[in-house]
Protein backbone atom coordinates (compact mmCIF):
# COMPACT_ATOMS: atom_id res chain seq x y z
CA UNK A 1 0.00 0.00 0.00
CA UNK A 2 3.05 2.34 0.64
CA UNK A 3 4.63 1.72 -2.11
CA UNK A 4 1.36 2.06 -4.44
CA UNK A 5 1.07 5.89 -2.07
CA UNK A 6 4.75 6.83 -3.13
CA UNK A 7 4.73 5.53 -6.66
CA UNK A 8 1.47 7.74 -7.10
CA UNK A 9 3.29 10.77 -5.27
CA UNK A 10 6.27 10.08 -7.73
CA UNK A 11 4.08 10.28 -10.91
CA UNK A 12 2.59 13.47 -9.69
CA UNK A 13 5.87 14.97 -9.31
CA UNK A 14 7.10 14.12 -12.45
CA UNK A 15 3.53 15.62 -14.05
CA UNK A 16 4.32 18.29 -11.84
CA UNK A 17 7.55 18.59 -13.62
CA UNK A 18 6.76 18.02 -17.15
CA UNK A 19 4.08 20.62 -16.73
CA UNK A 20 6.27 23.26 -15.24
CA UNK A 21 8.84 22.57 -17.99
CA UNK A 22 6.52 23.53 -20.49
CA UNK A 23 5.51 26.70 -18.46
CA UNK A 24 8.97 27.75 -18.49
CA UNK A 25 9.54 27.53 -22.40
CA UNK A 26 6.45 29.47 -22.50
CA UNK A 27 7.52 31.70 -20.37
CA UNK A 28 11.37 32.34 -22.40
CA UNK A 29 9.27 32.71 -25.22
CA UNK A 30 7.14 34.95 -23.95
CA UNK A 31 10.65 37.59 -22.57
CA UNK A 32 12.24 36.86 -26.07
CA UNK A 33 8.91 38.58 -27.51
CA UNK A 34 9.45 41.98 -24.74
CA UNK A 35 13.67 41.38 -25.21
CA UNK A 36 13.84 41.42 -29.23
CA UNK A 37 11.64 44.10 -29.82
CA UNK A 38 13.80 46.84 -29.30
CA UNK A 39 16.89 45.53 -30.73
CA UNK A 40 15.37 44.19 -33.72
CA UNK A 41 13.77 47.19 -34.50
CA UNK A 42 16.60 49.40 -34.62
CA UNK A 43 18.46 48.26 -37.29
CA UNK A 44 15.10 48.49 -39.48
CA UNK A 45 14.77 52.09 -39.07
CA UNK A 46 16.84 53.13 -42.50
CA UNK A 47 13.75 50.83 -44.10
CA UNK A 48 11.02 52.32 -42.45
CA UNK A 49 11.86 55.75 -42.62
CA UNK A 50 12.70 54.95 -46.32
CA UNK A 51 9.55 53.36 -46.99
CA UNK A 52 6.77 55.19 -44.78
CA UNK A 53 8.80 58.70 -44.31
CA UNK A 54 8.64 60.75 -40.61
CA UNK A 55 12.46 60.71 -39.68
CA UNK A 56 11.46 63.56 -37.68
CA UNK A 57 9.05 61.54 -35.43
CA UNK A 58 10.88 58.64 -35.81
CA UNK A 59 12.38 57.53 -32.25
CA UNK A 60 8.83 58.20 -30.97
CA UNK A 61 8.78 53.83 -32.45
CA UNK A 62 11.05 53.78 -29.15
CA UNK A 63 10.03 56.24 -27.01
CA UNK A 64 6.13 55.30 -27.39
CA UNK A 65 7.00 51.79 -26.67
CA UNK A 66 9.06 52.43 -23.90
CA UNK A 67 5.80 54.67 -22.11
CA UNK A 68 3.51 52.43 -22.46
CA UNK A 69 5.52 49.50 -20.69
CA UNK A 70 6.66 51.54 -17.56
CA UNK A 71 3.42 52.92 -17.10
CA UNK A 72 1.64 49.62 -17.28
CA UNK A 73 4.02 47.89 -15.40
CA UNK A 74 2.26 48.74 -11.62
CA UNK A 75 -1.34 48.36 -13.53
CA UNK A 76 -0.54 44.86 -14.37
CA UNK A 77 1.53 44.05 -11.16
CA UNK A 78 -1.42 44.55 -9.22
CA UNK A 79 -3.96 43.20 -11.45
CA UNK A 80 -2.22 40.25 -11.32
CA UNK A 81 -2.51 39.73 -7.11
CA UNK A 82 -5.82 40.54 -7.87
CA UNK A 83 -7.16 37.96 -10.72
CA UNK A 84 -4.12 36.06 -10.77
CA UNK A 85 -1.17 35.32 -13.48
CA UNK A 86 -2.45 33.66 -16.08
CA UNK A 87 -5.15 36.03 -17.08
CA UNK A 88 -2.87 38.72 -17.07
CA UNK A 89 -0.35 37.21 -18.89
CA UNK A 90 -2.46 35.86 -21.67
CA UNK A 91 -3.97 38.97 -21.79
CA UNK A 92 -1.02 40.90 -21.90
CA UNK A 93 0.69 38.60 -24.89
CA UNK A 94 -2.63 38.65 -26.99
CA UNK A 95 -2.20 42.67 -26.66
CA UNK A 96 1.03 42.18 -27.58
CA UNK A 97 0.43 40.55 -30.58
CA UNK A 98 -2.09 42.58 -31.93
CA UNK A 99 0.26 45.72 -31.87
CA UNK A 100 2.51 43.30 -33.67
CA UNK A 101 0.17 42.21 -36.19
CA UNK A 102 -1.37 45.95 -36.69
CA UNK A 103 2.46 47.34 -36.68
CA UNK A 104 3.16 45.26 -40.15
CA UNK A 105 -0.09 46.97 -41.64
CA UNK A 106 0.85 50.41 -40.68
CA UNK A 107 0.46 53.04 -43.24
CA UNK A 108 2.49 55.88 -42.02
CA UNK A 109 4.82 56.50 -39.46
CA UNK A 110 2.09 57.79 -37.32
CA UNK A 111 -0.30 54.61 -37.17
CA UNK A 112 3.42 53.09 -36.62
CA UNK A 113 3.87 54.85 -33.34
CA UNK A 114 0.28 54.24 -32.18
CA UNK A 115 0.90 50.80 -32.96
CA UNK A 116 4.01 50.38 -31.19
CA UNK A 117 2.10 51.93 -28.26
CA UNK A 118 -0.33 49.36 -28.07
CA UNK A 119 2.52 46.82 -28.58
CA UNK A 120 3.74 48.18 -25.49
CA UNK A 121 0.22 48.18 -23.80
CA UNK A 122 1.05 44.73 -24.01
CA UNK A 123 4.84 43.96 -23.04
CA UNK A 124 4.51 45.78 -19.63
CA UNK A 125 2.11 42.60 -18.71
CA UNK A 126 4.80 40.64 -20.21
CA UNK A 127 7.69 41.69 -18.07
CA UNK A 128 6.05 41.91 -15.11
CA UNK A 129 4.09 38.69 -15.28
CA UNK A 130 6.40 36.45 -16.97
CA UNK A 131 9.42 37.56 -13.75
CA UNK A 132 6.67 37.03 -11.47
CA UNK A 133 5.61 33.51 -12.48
CA UNK A 134 8.94 32.91 -12.35
CA UNK A 135 9.13 32.85 -8.44
CA UNK A 136 5.94 31.39 -8.38
CA UNK A 137 7.11 28.34 -9.60
CA UNK A 138 10.54 27.80 -7.84
CA UNK A 139 11.41 27.58 -4.63
CA UNK A 140 13.99 30.13 -2.75
CA UNK A 141 16.41 27.61 -3.49
CA UNK A 142 16.13 27.10 -7.08
CA UNK A 143 14.93 30.05 -8.12
CA UNK A 144 18.20 31.36 -9.36
CA UNK A 145 17.70 28.47 -12.33
CA UNK A 146 14.49 30.27 -13.62
CA UNK A 147 16.49 33.90 -13.28
CA UNK A 148 19.21 32.34 -15.20
CA UNK A 149 17.45 31.54 -18.35
CA UNK A 150 15.30 33.95 -18.42
CA UNK A 151 18.77 36.48 -18.08
CA UNK A 152 19.79 34.17 -21.15
CA UNK A 153 17.07 35.35 -23.08
CA UNK A 154 17.94 38.42 -22.93
CA UNK A 155 21.55 38.19 -23.75
CA UNK A 156 20.64 35.97 -26.97
CA UNK A 157 18.24 38.84 -28.09
CA UNK A 158 20.86 41.49 -27.13
CA UNK A 159 23.63 39.83 -29.80
CA UNK A 160 20.37 38.67 -32.27
CA UNK A 161 18.25 40.89 -32.21
CA UNK A 162 20.38 43.12 -34.82
CA UNK A 163 21.22 40.78 -36.94
CA UNK A 164 18.09 39.41 -37.55
CA UNK A 165 16.38 42.97 -37.82
CA UNK A 166 18.99 43.31 -40.37
CA UNK A 167 18.73 40.87 -42.17
CA UNK A 168 15.36 41.17 -42.45
CA UNK A 169 14.95 44.43 -43.97
CA UNK A 170 17.41 43.72 -45.92
CA UNK A 171 16.42 40.62 -47.92
CA UNK A 172 12.92 40.40 -47.24
CA UNK A 173 10.50 43.62 -45.76
CA UNK A 174 10.68 45.69 -42.76
CA UNK A 175 7.02 44.50 -41.56
CA UNK A 176 8.74 41.12 -40.76
CA UNK A 177 10.19 42.01 -38.25
CA UNK A 178 6.72 42.31 -36.80
CA UNK A 179 5.21 39.81 -38.14
CA UNK A 180 8.12 37.59 -36.73
CA UNK A 181 6.29 37.88 -32.63
CA UNK A 182 3.46 36.50 -34.39
CA UNK A 183 4.53 32.37 -34.49
CA UNK A 184 6.47 32.73 -31.46
CA UNK A 185 3.97 34.75 -29.27
CA UNK A 186 1.03 31.26 -30.31
CA UNK A 187 3.33 29.31 -29.20
CA UNK A 188 4.10 30.94 -25.84
CA UNK A 189 0.25 31.36 -25.87
CA UNK A 190 -0.85 27.71 -26.42
CA UNK A 191 2.02 26.77 -23.65
CA UNK A 192 0.31 28.82 -20.82
CA UNK A 193 -3.23 28.23 -21.75
CA UNK A 194 -2.82 24.35 -21.87
CA UNK A 195 -0.09 24.22 -19.33
CA UNK A 196 -0.06 27.00 -16.29
CA UNK A 197 -2.57 26.17 -13.94
CA UNK A 198 -3.09 28.48 -10.76
CA UNK A 199 -4.47 26.89 -7.83
CA UNK A 200 -7.50 28.76 -5.73
CA UNK A 201 -6.56 31.45 -4.26
CA UNK A 202 -7.66 34.23 -1.87
CA UNK A 203 -6.98 37.37 -3.69
CA UNK A 204 -8.00 39.49 -0.65
CA UNK A 205 -5.85 37.73 1.79
CA UNK A 206 -2.27 37.53 2.95
CA UNK A 207 0.58 35.46 1.83
CA UNK A 208 -0.16 32.65 4.98
CA UNK A 209 -4.21 32.47 3.93
CA UNK A 210 -3.12 31.95 0.37
CA UNK A 211 -1.16 29.08 1.14
CA UNK A 212 -3.78 27.41 3.39
CA UNK A 213 -5.28 26.30 0.02
CA UNK A 214 -7.36 23.05 1.75
CA UNK A 215 -9.19 24.88 4.68
CA UNK A 216 -11.17 27.13 1.63
CA UNK A 217 -14.15 25.10 0.74
CA UNK A 218 -17.11 26.22 -1.23
CA UNK A 219 -18.71 28.05 1.69
CA UNK A 220 -15.64 29.61 2.12
CA UNK A 221 -15.01 31.12 -1.25
CA UNK A 222 -18.74 32.27 -1.14
CA UNK A 223 -18.32 34.30 1.53
CA UNK A 224 -14.86 35.86 0.34
CA UNK A 225 -15.62 39.29 -1.35
CA UNK A 226 -15.22 39.91 -4.55
CA UNK A 227 -11.77 41.63 -5.37
CA UNK A 228 -12.51 44.98 -6.24
CA UNK A 229 -10.00 47.34 -8.83
CA UNK A 230 -8.79 50.63 -8.63
CA UNK A 231 -9.60 51.93 -12.26
CA UNK A 232 -9.73 55.50 -10.94
CA UNK A 233 -6.10 54.88 -9.79
CA UNK A 234 -5.05 52.77 -12.89
CA UNK A 235 -5.98 55.61 -15.25
CA UNK A 236 -4.48 58.63 -12.98
CA UNK A 237 -0.96 56.34 -12.89
CA UNK A 238 -1.34 55.81 -16.48
CA UNK A 239 -1.74 59.60 -17.24
CA UNK A 240 0.65 60.78 -14.70
CA UNK A 241 3.55 58.26 -16.07
CA UNK A 242 2.82 58.74 -19.03
CA UNK A 243 3.15 62.62 -19.16
CA UNK A 244 6.22 62.97 -17.31
CA UNK A 245 7.96 60.30 -18.57
CA UNK A 246 6.81 61.69 -22.59
CA UNK A 247 8.65 65.30 -20.49
CA UNK A 248 11.98 63.11 -19.75
CA UNK A 249 12.21 62.00 -22.89
CA UNK A 250 11.72 64.40 -25.13
CA UNK A 251 13.22 67.59 -23.50
CA UNK A 252 16.46 68.75 -24.99
CA UNK A 253 15.45 66.94 -28.26
CA UNK A 254 12.19 68.22 -29.58
CA UNK A 255 12.16 71.50 -27.40
CA UNK A 256 14.33 72.70 -25.00
CA UNK A 257 14.31 71.71 -20.92
CA UNK A 258 12.79 75.47 -20.16
CA UNK A 259 10.32 75.87 -22.88
CA UNK A 260 7.21 76.01 -22.74
CA UNK A 261 5.84 72.59 -23.77
CA UNK A 262 8.28 71.27 -21.59
CA UNK A 263 7.36 72.73 -18.18
CA UNK A 264 3.88 72.32 -19.46
CA UNK A 265 4.09 68.73 -19.61
CA UNK A 266 6.11 68.61 -15.84
CA UNK A 267 3.75 70.62 -14.63
CA UNK A 268 1.36 68.75 -15.69
CA UNK A 269 3.14 65.72 -14.62
CA UNK A 270 3.27 66.73 -10.93
CA UNK A 271 -0.63 67.74 -10.90
CA UNK A 272 -1.11 64.24 -11.66
CA UNK A 273 1.38 62.85 -9.36
CA UNK A 274 -0.83 64.47 -6.42
CA UNK A 275 -3.96 63.54 -8.23
CA UNK A 276 -2.87 59.81 -8.15
CA UNK A 277 -1.38 60.60 -4.35
CA UNK A 278 -5.21 61.30 -3.60
CA UNK A 279 -6.91 58.72 -4.95
CA UNK A 280 -4.84 56.13 -3.93
CA UNK A 281 -5.19 56.67 -0.01
CA UNK A 282 -8.76 56.28 -0.56
CA UNK A 283 -8.93 53.10 -2.50
CA UNK A 284 -9.77 50.24 -1.34
CA UNK A 285 -7.14 47.94 -3.28
CA UNK A 286 -4.59 51.18 -4.65
CA UNK A 287 -2.88 50.03 -7.87
CA UNK A 288 0.24 51.37 -6.16
CA UNK A 289 0.09 50.40 -2.05
CA UNK A 290 1.84 52.30 0.06
CA UNK A 291 3.18 49.67 1.89
CA UNK A 292 5.73 49.15 -1.26
CA UNK A 293 7.72 52.17 0.11
CA UNK A 294 7.16 51.63 3.70
CA UNK A 295 9.30 48.49 3.71
CA UNK A 296 12.47 48.96 3.83
CA UNK A 297 13.39 46.01 1.68
CA UNK A 298 11.34 46.86 -1.29
CA UNK A 299 12.07 50.24 -1.17
CA UNK A 300 15.80 50.04 -0.60
CA UNK A 301 15.43 47.57 -3.84
CA UNK A 302 13.30 49.81 -5.86
CA UNK A 303 15.86 52.69 -5.46
CA UNK A 304 18.94 50.45 -6.04
CA UNK A 305 17.74 49.02 -9.35
CA UNK A 306 15.91 52.69 -10.67
CA UNK A 307 20.31 53.62 -9.86
CA UNK A 308 20.51 50.30 -12.15
CA UNK A 309 18.40 51.73 -14.89
CA UNK A 310 19.86 54.82 -14.46
CA UNK A 311 23.73 53.58 -15.35
CA UNK A 312 22.42 51.23 -17.89
CA UNK A 313 22.46 54.19 -20.13
CA UNK A 314 26.11 54.95 -20.13
CA UNK A 315 27.27 51.75 -21.81
CA UNK A 316 23.77 51.31 -24.13
CA UNK A 317 23.77 54.44 -25.02
CA UNK A 318 26.89 56.06 -25.38
CA UNK A 319 29.49 53.57 -25.53
CA UNK A 320 28.77 52.63 -29.73
CA UNK A 321 29.14 56.29 -30.70
CA UNK A 322 32.56 56.36 -28.75
CA UNK A 323 33.72 52.89 -30.43
CA UNK A 324 32.65 54.28 -33.63
CA UNK A 325 34.24 58.02 -33.56
CA UNK A 326 36.90 57.63 -30.93
CA UNK A 327 38.12 53.95 -31.43
CA UNK A 328 37.50 54.15 -35.38
CA UNK A 329 35.34 50.66 -35.28
CA UNK A 330 32.83 49.59 -38.21
CA UNK A 331 29.05 49.83 -36.70
CA UNK A 332 29.40 45.49 -36.41
CA UNK A 333 32.59 45.38 -34.28
CA UNK A 334 31.43 48.52 -32.32
CA UNK A 335 28.32 46.35 -31.46
CA UNK A 336 30.59 43.55 -29.91
CA UNK A 337 32.18 45.99 -27.69
CA UNK A 338 28.95 46.87 -26.32
CA UNK A 339 27.09 43.04 -26.96
CA UNK A 340 30.08 41.67 -24.35
CA UNK A 341 28.28 42.22 -21.39
CA UNK A 342 25.36 39.96 -22.11
CA UNK A 343 27.54 37.31 -22.02
CA UNK A 344 29.11 37.64 -18.59
CA UNK A 345 26.05 39.22 -16.98
CA UNK A 346 24.36 35.49 -17.45
CA UNK A 347 26.87 34.06 -16.75
CA UNK A 348 27.85 35.91 -13.20
CA UNK A 349 23.83 36.21 -12.35
CA UNK A 350 23.72 32.11 -12.41
CA UNK A 351 26.98 31.46 -10.28
CA UNK A 352 25.63 34.73 -7.67
CA UNK A 353 23.57 32.01 -5.76
CA UNK A 354 26.86 30.54 -4.47
CA UNK A 355 27.94 33.84 -2.86
CA UNK A 356 24.44 34.78 -1.69
CA UNK A 357 23.35 31.92 0.31
CA UNK A 358 26.48 32.15 1.77
CA UNK A 359 26.40 36.23 2.96
CA UNK A 360 23.00 37.25 2.25
CA UNK A 361 21.30 38.59 -0.49
CA UNK A 362 22.39 42.43 0.06
CA UNK A 363 25.84 41.94 0.79
CA UNK A 364 26.13 40.08 -2.13
CA UNK A 365 24.50 43.03 -4.02
CA UNK A 366 27.00 45.38 -2.52
CA UNK A 367 29.81 43.55 -3.93
CA UNK A 368 28.53 43.78 -7.41
CA UNK A 369 27.42 47.33 -7.50
CA UNK A 370 30.25 48.02 -5.81
CA UNK A 371 32.69 46.57 -8.24
CA UNK A 372 30.55 48.41 -10.75
CA UNK A 373 30.99 51.64 -9.86
CA UNK A 374 35.01 51.21 -9.88
CA UNK A 375 34.78 49.81 -13.86
CA UNK A 376 32.81 52.76 -14.52
CA UNK A 377 34.83 54.85 -12.67
CA UNK A 378 37.87 53.83 -14.23
CA UNK A 379 36.71 54.28 -18.38
CA UNK A 380 37.37 57.85 -18.12
CA UNK A 381 41.58 56.58 -17.31
CA UNK A 382 41.03 54.75 -20.63
CA UNK A 383 44.05 56.64 -23.25
CA UNK A 384 42.99 58.56 -26.46
CA UNK A 385 42.06 56.46 -28.71
CA UNK A 386 43.24 53.66 -27.51
CA UNK A 387 42.39 50.22 -28.27
CA UNK A 388 39.27 48.35 -28.43
CA UNK A 389 40.31 45.59 -26.28
CA UNK A 390 40.02 47.90 -23.56
CA UNK A 391 36.27 48.98 -23.17
CA UNK A 392 35.65 45.64 -24.46
CA UNK A 393 37.55 43.97 -21.38
CA UNK A 394 35.60 46.76 -18.85
CA UNK A 395 32.22 45.85 -20.29
CA UNK A 396 33.01 42.29 -19.64
CA UNK A 397 34.16 43.13 -16.08
CA UNK A 398 30.49 45.45 -15.65
CA UNK A 399 28.60 42.44 -16.95
CA UNK A 400 29.98 40.36 -14.34
CA UNK A 401 29.27 42.96 -11.46
CA UNK A 402 26.08 44.16 -12.27
CA UNK A 403 24.82 40.35 -12.83
CA UNK A 404 25.79 40.02 -9.26
CA UNK A 405 24.29 42.87 -7.98
CA UNK A 406 20.83 42.58 -9.91
CA UNK A 407 19.28 38.76 -9.42
CA UNK A 408 20.03 38.39 -5.77
CA UNK A 409 18.06 42.28 -5.54
CA UNK A 410 14.97 40.66 -7.37
CA UNK A 411 15.26 36.71 -5.90
CA UNK A 412 15.57 38.38 -2.17
CA UNK A 413 12.74 40.73 -2.67
CA UNK A 414 10.02 38.54 -4.53
CA UNK A 415 10.92 36.32 -1.32
CA UNK A 416 10.08 38.58 1.28
CA UNK A 417 6.69 38.43 0.02
CA UNK A 418 3.52 35.98 -0.56
CA UNK A 419 1.90 35.27 -3.18
CA UNK A 420 -0.87 37.92 -2.96
CA UNK A 421 1.58 40.80 -2.92
CA UNK A 422 4.56 39.21 -5.45
CA UNK A 423 3.30 40.78 -8.23
CA UNK A 424 2.86 43.94 -7.04
CA UNK A 425 6.77 43.75 -5.79
CA UNK A 426 8.05 42.35 -8.86
CA UNK A 427 6.40 45.37 -10.94
CA UNK A 428 7.38 47.85 -8.44
CA UNK A 429 10.99 46.96 -8.56
CA UNK A 430 11.02 46.60 -12.58
CA UNK A 431 8.89 50.26 -13.19
CA UNK A 432 12.03 51.86 -11.39
CA UNK A 433 14.26 50.00 -13.27
CA UNK A 434 12.46 51.04 -16.38
CA UNK A 435 11.95 54.65 -14.63
CA UNK A 436 16.24 55.47 -14.47
CA UNK A 437 16.58 54.42 -17.74
CA UNK A 438 13.94 57.18 -18.97
CA UNK A 439 15.30 59.20 -16.35
CA UNK A 440 18.82 58.61 -17.43
CA UNK A 441 18.46 59.14 -21.29
CA UNK A 442 17.75 62.31 -20.53
CA UNK A 443 20.24 63.31 -17.67
CA UNK A 444 23.07 62.02 -19.67
CA UNK A 445 21.74 63.15 -22.87
CA UNK A 446 22.18 67.02 -21.16
CA UNK A 447 25.41 66.00 -20.02
CA UNK A 448 27.06 64.97 -23.07
CA UNK A 449 25.72 67.59 -24.68
CA UNK A 450 26.92 70.30 -22.33
CA UNK A 451 30.17 68.78 -22.73
CA UNK A 452 30.23 68.33 -26.58
CA UNK A 453 29.31 72.42 -26.62
CA UNK A 454 32.00 73.36 -23.95
CA UNK A 455 34.53 71.60 -25.98
CA UNK A 456 33.23 73.07 -29.36
CA UNK A 457 31.77 76.33 -28.79
CA UNK A 458 28.26 75.62 -29.39
CA UNK A 459 27.66 72.25 -31.02
CA UNK A 460 24.26 71.42 -30.50
CA UNK A 461 24.21 68.11 -30.12
CA UNK A 462 25.43 64.23 -30.03
CA UNK A 463 23.70 63.43 -33.35
CA UNK A 464 24.40 66.40 -35.08
CA UNK A 465 28.52 65.57 -34.06
CA UNK A 466 28.03 61.69 -34.82
CA UNK A 467 26.32 63.09 -38.93
CA UNK A 468 29.44 64.81 -39.18
CA UNK A 469 31.74 62.22 -37.95
CA UNK A 470 30.07 59.73 -40.67
CA UNK A 471 30.05 61.87 -43.38
CA UNK A 472 34.18 62.38 -42.77
CA UNK A 473 33.93 65.55 -42.23
CA UNK A 474 35.07 66.53 -38.39
CA UNK A 475 38.16 67.23 -37.00
CA UNK A 476 40.18 65.19 -34.62
CA UNK A 477 39.14 68.00 -32.13
CA UNK A 478 35.66 66.76 -32.46
CA UNK A 479 36.85 63.46 -31.50
CA UNK A 480 38.33 64.02 -28.33
CA UNK A 481 34.94 66.50 -27.41
CA UNK A 482 33.14 63.24 -28.05
CA UNK A 483 35.72 61.17 -25.52
CA UNK A 484 35.18 63.94 -22.95
CA UNK A 485 31.28 63.44 -23.57
CA UNK A 486 31.48 60.05 -23.34
CA UNK A 487 33.82 60.39 -20.15
CA UNK A 488 31.65 62.62 -18.33
CA UNK A 489 28.61 60.43 -18.97
CA UNK A 490 30.19 57.35 -17.24
CA UNK A 491 31.32 59.39 -14.53
CA UNK A 492 27.65 60.13 -14.14
CA UNK A 493 26.98 56.22 -14.43
CA UNK A 494 29.77 55.50 -11.68
CA UNK A 495 28.11 57.94 -9.43
CA UNK A 496 24.51 56.73 -10.14
CA UNK A 497 26.07 53.13 -8.79
CA UNK A 498 27.76 55.00 -5.89
CA UNK A 499 24.29 56.08 -4.75
CA UNK A 500 22.96 52.42 -5.03
CA UNK A 501 25.34 51.37 -2.86
CA UNK A 502 24.72 53.73 -0.16
CA UNK A 503 21.32 53.01 -0.36
CA UNK A 504 21.59 49.54 0.12
CA UNK A 505 24.49 49.92 3.05
CA UNK A 506 21.78 52.72 4.99
CA UNK A 507 18.65 51.37 3.83
CA UNK A 508 18.38 47.75 3.24
CA UNK A 509 18.39 45.27 6.26
CA UNK A 510 21.26 43.61 6.47
CA UNK A 511 19.21 40.19 6.51
CA UNK A 512 16.21 39.91 3.85
CA UNK A 513 12.96 39.20 6.17
CA UNK A 514 12.64 36.15 3.50
CA UNK A 515 9.23 33.87 4.04
CA UNK A 516 10.08 30.42 4.55
CA UNK A 517 8.03 28.00 2.66
CA UNK A 518 6.90 30.56 0.30
CA UNK A 519 4.35 29.75 -2.03
CA UNK A 520 4.95 27.80 -5.17
CA UNK A 521 3.05 27.21 -8.31
CA UNK A 522 3.67 23.79 -8.48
Amino acid sequence: MGGTKSAARGAARRTATRGRGAVVAALMLAMALAALDSTIVSTAVPQIVGDLGGFSVFSWLFSGYLLAVTVTLPVYGKLSDTFGRKPVLVTGAAVFLLGSLLCALAWNMAALIAFRVVQGLGGGALQGTVQTLAADLYPLEERPKIQAKLSTVWAVSAVAGPGLGGVLAAYADWRWIFLVNLPIGAAALWLIVRHLHEPARDSTAGDSTARDSTARDSTARDSTPRARVDWAGALAVFACGGVLLAALVQGGVAWPWLSGPSLALFGTGLALAGLVVVIERRAAEPIIPGWVWRRRTIAAVNLALGALGLLMVAPTVFLPTYAQSVLGLAPVAAGFVLSVWTLSWPVSAALSQHVYRRIGFRNTALIGIGAAALILLAFPFLPYPGQAWQPTLLMLLLGGALGLFQLPLIVGVQSTVGWAERGTTTASVLFCRQTGQTIGAAVFGAIANGVLAARLGGASDLDSVTRALDAGTAPEATRHAIASAVHAVYLGAACAAACAFLVLLCVAPRRFPVLQNTETGD
